[in-house]
């Protein structure tokens, strides 16, 4: 983990690695976006909490109500981008997979959105490799949990 404290004046965003385990395996969901897939996130306002900006985005964007945190508020963040900005992501578990994707107004249409529950193989082949730091260390966490 690092901590934004040590670094002044930088821009974070924070996001949610939605997982659902399926009986056999964990699949992480994924959103695609024009050409670019990621995990849900958002710009954090000044002054609000990371985790909750991360849950009310990620709840939002997807319309899964049914988050659950049994990894509790452990996060990893992104390595800077060139302008200093990072993207801190949390872990969440959905016993749900019905998906609904807002898609912002002016923002394309239905045909430049796309959600995706994935195995770990298929994240690493459709994510981009910034967020390869991301995906290694919410399968750290997976390993580690309980099912």
């Amino acid at each position: 983990m690092s901590s934004l404290d040590s670094i002044p004046d930088k821009t974070l965003s924070a996001g949610m690695v939605i997982v659902h385990f399926d009986g056999q395996r964990y699949r992480l969901l994924a959103m695609r976006t024009f050409s670019s897939w990621d995990f849900p996130n958002t710009l954090v306002p000044d002054g609000e909490d990371p985790l909750q900006v991360a849950t009310r985005e990620a709840q939002e964007s997807t319309d899964l109500g049914d988050l659950e945190f049994p990894w509790g508020d452990a996060f990893r963040e992104t390595l800077a981008f060139e302008d200093g900005s990072v993207t801190r992501y949390y872990i969440a578990e959905s016993k749900s997979t019905d998906v609904t994707l807002r898609i912002p107004p002016g923002d394309g249409g239905e045909e430049d959105f796309e959600d995706r529950w994935v195995t770990a193989e298929e994240a690493e082949e459709i994510l981009p490799p910034r967020l390869g730091l991301i995906l290694e260390w919410a399968l750290q966490q997976l390993a580690a949990g309980t099912h």
